[in-house]
């Protein structure tokens, strides 16, 4: 099955959405030479290692309210979730906190080049005010432990966070309830079928 079958059909992606991923791809392999957003060998995976598995993030939750992506690189999930909100979630804020200044650029020219509205913040995620997020995402960024720390700078006690995690996601949530209390419901990746999505609720220090 294409990537174009699995956005159209099993995701339910429009053609209009779509045509806006392509274009962010194409913007992506033309800006990856010079600042290494994504690794080359994954490049050649980029709809389903990067792309989907960015949407897929989108459809785990009824986005509302404020989305805020950490550590957004090169616009996973923050660039496909503000793009596929531009026609299912108008309402939606969506920010883009990211410290590398080159990367950040991409980022503003990646949303307004696909249409899609979001607010990129060009600092470090400690030194963002607190962002009261009502969503919290961040993909490959760090350990459970660590961004349960930025969750609990930047989610609303109400929140929900999204943190697509790979094979050792039990023994980092383990290693996290040490330190943090926390609800989570480990959502399998429809792209690595021993990868999850943890949606995680509650948190508060032990």
């Amino acid at each position: 099955m294409s990537a174009e079958d699995i956005l159209l059909g099993e995701l339910n992606v429009s053609r209009e959405t779509l045509a806006r991923l392509e274009h962010f791809a194409d913007l992506l392999k033309k800006w990856n030479p010079r600042i290494n957003l994504v690794s080359r060998s994954s490049l050649e995976q980029l709809w389903t290692r990067h792309i989907i598995d960015s949407v897929q993030v989108f459809r785990c939750i009824m986005p509302q309210g404020h989305w805020v992506d950490l550590g957004s690189g090169g616009g996973f999930p923050g660039v496909i979730v503000a793009i596929l909100a531009a026609e299912e979630a108008p309402d939606l804020k969506v920010t883009l906190i990211e410290s590398d200044q080159r990367k950040s650029a991409f980022l503003r020219t990646a949303a307004r080049e696909c249409g899609a509205k979001a607010q990129v913040i060009a600092e470090r995620i400690e030194a963002v005010p607190p962002q009261e997020a009502d969503i919290l995402s961040a993909r490959a960024l760090a350990v459970l432990d660590s961004l349960l720390g930025f969750s609990e700078l930047h989610l609303k006690k109400t929140g929900v966070a999204l943190f697509p995690k790979g094979i050792s996601w039990g023994k980092e949530c383990e290693q996290a309830r040490l330190r943090w209390n926390f609800s989570a419901d480990a959502i399998t990746s429809m792209t690595e079928p021993d990868a999850v999505i943890l949606k995680i609720e509650g948190v508060s220090r032990v």
